[in-house]
């Protein structure tokens, strides 16, 4: 608790009225941008803290839980359990049949794609969070069937959508400034299913193309350090070679939230072509930022991947473009730079859709339903 990339997790739980939230968590990060009152740790900064922590692995290790939940369940006595992704459900599992709480759990990505792919012993482990949980949680259509196509029984599973807040995020018609520069915004990691590095080369091709225009491009992301991402960082920095961008395009690293909503407004154009990875990685649903950034009244560039086609209407929140299409993908943002009359319609389109579909008070009054309804065992009624 918490990455700092994980803000609809963090909305979730400050937006709860009904429930209070007591966080359970591996150890805390980042807690001066997501305070919260109730957290409980198992990685304790004490002066026993290597024995402690060897004695919960170890402990985790033979018996599939960690004793220090075990003791803080006891204390806290929640009344429900609700997992974010596949493994921490898991996880929770030997606990909730010794403290006899409803376990729900909520997919979002690499935990429903890549786990399964890259260590089969999750398709096994899924089966029984499957068959012990009460109700899995997913963001849209694509990622419910995933999960059917796991084993999990449709009648378990609900479509929960993730929210924005609207109020923090206000709708600005997208114009040209009087410098006359068209600024484009990527923010994403530097792993491969993001697509940043298709971003940039489409970009690049429109940039040589129209020489005329003021293009610039700004990147808010970077790799956390593994080998993986670090070989995603290399590729983008050869495309900024290759196409001669970087004095026209700013890679800003990781920011916090409130500088990643004021670079939404100083952009005109959304880019997020996200791709299924090599290692089976997806987005599972659709990043948060597209969410964000439509809500925001920008014009978003896309790919038909996982639920995106939820978040974003082709052709008119957006375009949607087949994934790894540099081709297409540079064709689009070609239209948009050269066809500024479109922003304020797309913006406004992109608006009324999240205001419908993703706004974060009414989703969480959703999630608060479904809290109710395990607890008053009438699944009947957090049908959606």
């Amino acid at each position: 608790y918490l990455p700092i990339t994980e803000t609809w997790i963090y909305a979730q739980l400050r937006n709860l009225a009904s429930y209070c939230p007591i966080v359970y968590a591996y150890k805390a990060e980042n807690l001066n941008i997501y305070p919260t009152e109730n957290i409980r740790l198992l990685n304790l900064k004490t002066g026993i803290v290597s024995f402690y922590n060897f004695f919960n692995k170890g402990w985790h290790k033979i018996f599939n839980f960690y004793p220090t939940f075990a003791v803080n369940l006891f204390k806290d006595r929640p009344d429900l359990v609700h997992a974010h992704f596949g493994p921490s459900g898991y996880d929770f599992l030997v606990l909730k049949k010794i403290f006899k709480i409803p376990l729900i759990t909520t997919f979002y990505g690499s935990d429903l794609s890549s786990f399964p792919v890259r260590n089969p012993e999750w398709v096994v482990r899924y089966k029984k969070l499957f068959e012990e949980g009460e109700f899995f949680l997913v963001e849209g259509n694509h990622m419910k069937k995933s999960l059917i196509q796991l084993g999990c029984q449709e009648n378990k599973i609900i479509v929960q959508h993730l929210g924005v807040n609207l109020d923090r995020i206000k709708f600005m018609p997208r114009e040209i400034g009087g410098d006359k520069v068209i600024k484009v915004l990527i923010s994403a990691s530097f792993r491969e299913k993001k697509g940043v590095s298709y971003a940039l080369e489409a970009f690049g091709i429109v940039k040589q193309s129209h020489p005329e225009l003021k293009l610039e491009l700004t990147v808010i992301g970077d790799s956390r350090g593994t080998q993986e991402e670090e070989e995603e960082k290399e590729k983008i920095f050869n495309i900024l070679e290759k196409y001669d961008l970087k004095d026209c395009v700013n890679i800003r690293g990781y920011q916090p939230y409130s500088i990643f909503l004021e670079e939404l407004y100083r952009h005109h154009i959304f880019m997020h072509p996200s791709v299924h990875a090599s290692d089976g990685d997806t987005e599972g649903g659709a990043p948060v930022s597209i969410i964000e950034a439509s809500a925001s009244g920008m014009p978003v560039l896309s790919t038909t991947h996982c639920d995106i086609p939820e978040v974003i209407i082709d052709g008119k929140s957006g375009y949607l473009l087949p994934e790894r299409d540099v081709k297409k993908l540079a064709e689009k943002l070609e239209f948009l730079v050269l066809n500024l009359s479109l922003w304020k319609e797309m913006g406004k389109a992109g608006r009324e859709h999240t205001e419908k579909n993703y706004d974060i008070k009414k989703q969480v009054q959703c999630l608060e339903k479904i809290y109710d309804g395990v607890l008053i065992g009438k699944a009947g009624i957090i049908k959606k």
